[in-house]
């Protein structure tokens, strides 16, 4: 049996790791055994950050549709809860978009909220 050479699938994978390490502060940059765990946990903490990113914008649309609700003289609360009651399907995102863009419009829409 012929003897299989790994040096040229080993120098391709350290290089792939070394790419993406590319800019990483100390020796994590160009040491390989340093730069695959830094590249690891960075993509953990991408991951967890792509999941956080959704909370985080439902949060924003939340204090926006508020704070356009109390100018109306509602409350989030009540302005969702006359929502659902009145069979109104709009989501957080364009209730919020609704609020900064177009407040007439919000302000029909917390009309239909109050009845």
């Amino acid at each position: 049996m012929a003897r299989v050479k790994t040096a040229i699938i080993t120098k391709k994978k350290h290089k792939k790791i070394l790419k993406r390490a590319k800019g990483y502060y100390g020796a994590k940059h160009y040491r390989f055994r340093q730069a695959k765990q830094a590249v690891m946990k960075s993509g953990a903490y991408a991951y967890a950050g792509r999941k956080d990113k959704k909370s985080n914008f439902r949060k924003l649309w939340i204090i926006r549709i508020n704070a356009a609700a109390r100018i109306n003289g509602l409350t989030y609360s009540t302005l969702i809860n006359g929502l659902k009651k009145a069979n109104v399907t709009i989501n957080r995102k364009m209730l919020a978009d609704l609020a900064v863009t177009d407040p007439k419009a919000f302000a029909e829409v917390c009309k239909i909220a109050k009845k």
